[in-house]
């Protein structure tokens, strides 16, 4: 049923836009650390080299794979820390392994705004392996349309990704809410004209979905 359909009181939005990664999904870095504190590294050390602009946003973009990735990592390990190759590529290897879970309450609300008429849009910076993803938490079904940057090519805070999720969503874009951990991210929906919110817990989400109580 449709929120034009429903015969209850209309709602403020027709679509919510929802991040992936640190929203719905969460990752264990703890085998992680352990190694970085093996290798004499701070911690974090591996995820910085990893997500800078030159390796993380071919990835993001679905220019290269994870593996590819993971190569590109450990060739920045060892230049910038003068590591090992095979110690580097088991700090690549373990921060691109790393396990996820779903967090069980924002998924609950996520399916809730659908079940209201919502249409759902994930909206996200991802790999190749998204779609793999997703199934292993069980979450294939979750939305109406997923938006990858992997497969669309580019990324946020891009406007193109967001014109091509709103399209999706087939909804203006004062009648979306668009979920996100990171502010530059929420600064560019809202430049469009949709409404941001800036998940930090669960209770960000419940509050912003507080008209479906």
């Amino acid at each position: 049923m449709t929120i034009s359909e429903s015969s209850g009181p209309a709602l403020p939005f027709d679509a919510v836009l929802c991040d992936v990664d640190n929203v719905i999904r969460f990752y264990d870095s703890t085998r992680l650390a352990g190694l970085e504190r093996r290798a004499g590294l701070p911690e974090g050390t591996t995820s910085k080299v990893a997500f800078a602009p030159e390796r993380d946003g071919p990835l993001m973009r679905g220019r290269i794979t994870p593996a590819q990735w993971v190569e590109s990592v450990t060739e920045g390990l060892t230049g910038s820390h003068g590591l090992p190759a095979e110690r580097a590529h088991e700090l690549a290897s373990a921060l691109a392994g790393a396990p996820f879970s779903a967090d069980d309450a924002t998924v609950d609300a996520l399916r809730e705004a659908r079940a209201a008429g919502l249409t759902l849009v994930l909206v996200t910076n991802a790999t190749l392996d998204l779609e793999d993803d997703l199934e292993t938490m069980g979450l294939t079904g979750l939305a109406d349309h997923v938006v990858s940057s992997a497969r669309v090519g580019v990324a946020k805070p891009d406007r193109e990704i967001y014109e091509i999720a709103l399209a999706r969503a087939g909804a203006a874009p004062a009648r979306c809410l668009f979920v996100d951990d990171r502010r530059e991210n929420i600064d560019a929906a809202e430049a469009l004209g949709m409404t941001g919110v800036h998940y930090r817990g669960p209770a960000d989400l419940r509050d912003a979905l507080g008209f479906l109580d």
